[in-house]
């Protein structure tokens, strides 16, 4: 991991290190060629002598059509790594071309509960927008086209986790106001679901809630002004803290509803974490108030001697305050259509408990009460 200012341009240094690289594929989206980023990144490479491709079709919630597309312009140049250039989703494409070229091509064959772990493309992270943790997950979220209902898979396992990943906060520096905010709430997410899982451990404990801690103190300062170089630095070191902490621990069930939620209604991930994370903090709670009210201190939406009762409270007030304030919109104001809605809330409810995600809540929901939690939520604010 290379983290902070300019840490881009030591790239080809760290490639050179490697010294099994010779052409690289960057994934990526048309936003960052338009805008010059790519154009940089291959002027880089170039100078030290390596090659490079670019293939920019990446969507918002990549899909296995995507990376097969990636994989005829890997093979068809011979590339022999992947950069995944660009926000969460170009990061997942990358690593489902690096493993998906080597191995099945059926996505499916990726699907939890199992882990892949054979050697596959080295993959190269190198995320512009502070949210996903991507850079440093064993997972790729892949959307199988061929499924009925636009199945999400949580691919995972080693094969996944990046070799190398460059940190660089200028990268995130024209990131718009909404991308922006809904990525912050997602690497809030990342942090409080961390802590809370189950499979918490002292490793991910530390990580999650500096993760909160650094949502909360920069986020408004974002807001307030774009260019808070030492904001962005901030927001940008707690998602890859984020995606540090659920790696070691695991997500819960605010990211189970989440997949569905996207998939079936195209709600951008980021954003639909936000739309859920008060109201299944609220469901949740009581069943891990000490985890849950350390969360709300590291936040600094409770006082340090607060009693448990009360930074729980609180932080269940301060989670629908982050909403109201940063205009996070209501699945009703997003546009959702209402009867489409009520008809896939059991497919969305069946598809989170599948996933194992809500499994490892403190609160463990039937089917029935994943229903009711997107019933609540539909314009909980």
């Amino acid at each position: 991991m290379q983290i902070g200012k300019g840490s881009l341009n030591q790239l080809p240094e760290i490639i050179s290190v490697i010294g099994s690289i010779k052409s690289l594929l960057i994934v990526t989206d048309k936003q960052m060629v338009k805008f010059g980023y790519v154009k940089k990144l291959q002027e880089l490479l170039t100078k030290e002598g390596f090659k490079s491709n670019v293939f920019d079709e990446t969507i918002p919630d990549p899909t296995d059509t995507v990376v097969l597309n990636g994989i005829k312009i890997l093979n068809k140049n011979k590339n022999d790594a992947v950069i995944g250039f660009g926000g969460g989703s170009p990061i997942d494409t990358a690593k489902a071309i690096a493993v998906l070229s080597q191995h099945s091509k059926n996505i499916q064959d990726y699907k939890p509960p199992g882990t892949f772990d054979k050697k596959s493309l080295p993959i190269i992270a190198i995320p512009t927008t502070a949210g996903t943790g991507s850079e440093v997950t064993h997972h790729s979220v892949i959307i199988d086209t061929k499924s009925n209902n636009h199945e999400k898979i949580s691919c995972r396992g080693e094969a996944f986790v990046p070799i190398v990943s460059i940190v660089d906060y200028e990268l995130t520096l024209s990131k718009p106001k909404r991308l922006t905010i809904d990525s912050a709430i997602d690497t809030l997410t990342h942090g409080i679901e961390a802590y809370v899982s189950k499979k918490a451990t002292l490793f991910s404990d530390r990580m999650a809630l500096d993760t909160i801690r650094l949502v909360t103190k920069n986020i408004y300062k974002v807001e307030k002004n774009p260019k808070d170089t030492e904001a962005r630095e901030g927001l940008m070191l707690a998602a890859t803290l984020g995606g540090l902490a659920f790696s070691n621990s695991s997500i819960c069930l605010v990211h189970g509803m989440s997949r569905p939620l996207g998939s079936n209604f195209k709600v951008p991930h980021g954003l639909s974490n936000a739309m859920l994370l008060p109201t299944i903090t609220e469901f949740s709670i009581e069943h891990a108030k000490n985890r849950y009210a350390d969360c709300s201190r590291a936040g600094n939406f409770a006082l340090p001697n607060d009693d448990d009762v009360t930074a729980c409270n609180k932080l269940i007030k301060g989670l629908y305050k982050i909403n109201k304030d940063f205009e996070v919109p209501s699945m009703e104001n997003f546009g959702i259509n209402q009867k489409n809605f009520e008809a896939e809330l059991e497919n969305m409810a069946s598809d989170a408990e599948i996933s194992g995600a809500p499994g490892l809540n403190p609160r463990v929901p039937s089917v029935n009460e994943m229903v009711d939690l997107y019933g609540k939520a539909w314009r909980a604010f």
